[in-house]
């Protein structure tokens, strides 16, 4: 089974959508499951995990709700109030919806020292009792602390989203590779390959810009750690489903049948209990 393990759903809302200025027009329109379907199907995609875009329990239920409509959602990543009072009862009541693998905050636009605060780590810490995933989603410049606060969960299933947005754009390589491969050495932590067109240049990205940050990840994380994920419809600022697919396609050309259906899949199905 082929799974896009990360794209999002929503119905646009230009208050609430705000970090979709006027560079993303793209983006200010709804994406839907029926939107995404006839994507999957051309590309051969059998199903996809849909994660959070808006740090709010009522998007959550939103995807919850589509999930019940639309059976090509075999996950969800929502969000939670980590940091909250009531985390454990949250979480005690998402335990109840199945299609909740896991939770998500937007770190990448969180000050300094946000993974190190008390109140987050006590809501991390309380994850892996349900079996609940945390996708870290991070700059390539805050590596050095994800390693860190990494160290402290060594039963906590993280995933890297976005192979952490390294500078493709700028071809910038040496501190985010050191960063990577120390975060490889937890056994518990994957790697999405997956966001990598919207860190290149836009209009102008070339796909041997990619292949250095390919061939890093791979020789840290092995195809055993690595998850396919489009990014849709993020992705669309830099390249159609079907091209920044037949990227990762490419990289993977040269990995043995089962490796492929591992990144493609297997990995995801492992990874998030699908």
């Amino acid at each position: 089974m082929k799974i896009d393990a990360h794209q999002h759903f929503w119905k646009y809302n230009p208050q609430r959508d705000a970090w979709i200025d006027d560079s993303m027009s793209v983006l200010k329109n709804d994406f839907l499951p029926d939107h995404l379907a006839p994507v999957l199907k051309e590309n051969k995609i059998d199903g996809c995990v849909a994660v959070q875009a808006d740090q709010s329990e009522t998007e959550t239920e939103f995807l919850l709700e589509l999930a019940s409509q639309h059976s090509l959602i075999k996950g969800i990543v929502g969000w939670v109030d980590l940091r909250a009072d009531s985390v454990a009862h949250r979480l005690d009541y998402f335990s109840n919806q199945k299609l909740i693998k896991g939770f998500r905050h937007i770190v990448q636009g969180e000050p300094a020292g946000f993974l190190g605060s008390s109140e987050f780590l006590e809501g991390i810490g309380q994850l892996a009792k349900h079996n609940f995933t945390y996708d870290i989603l991070i700059y390539h410049h805050q590596l050095p602390e994800v390693i860190e606060f990494v160290k402290r969960f060594p039963n906590q299933k993280f995933v890297v989203d976005h192979m952490a947005k390294p500078d493709i754009k700028n071809a910038t390589l040496s501190n985010w590779s050191k960063g990577m491969k120390y975060l490889a050495a937890f056994d518990n932590v994957w790697c999405k390959l997956s966001g990598f067109t919207t860190e290149a240049a836009w209009n102008a990205w070339k796909v041997e810009d990619f292949t250095p940050y390919f061939d890093e990840v791979q020789k840290h994380f092995g195809a055993g750690r690595l998850i396919y994920g489009s990014d849709w419809p993020v992705c669309l600022l830099s390249a159609s489903y079907k091209r920044q697919l037949e990227n990762t396609e490419l990289f993977i050309s040269k990995f043995s049948d089962s490796e492929k259906e591992k990144i493609m899949g297997g990995n995801a199905i492992d990874f998030y209990n699908l």
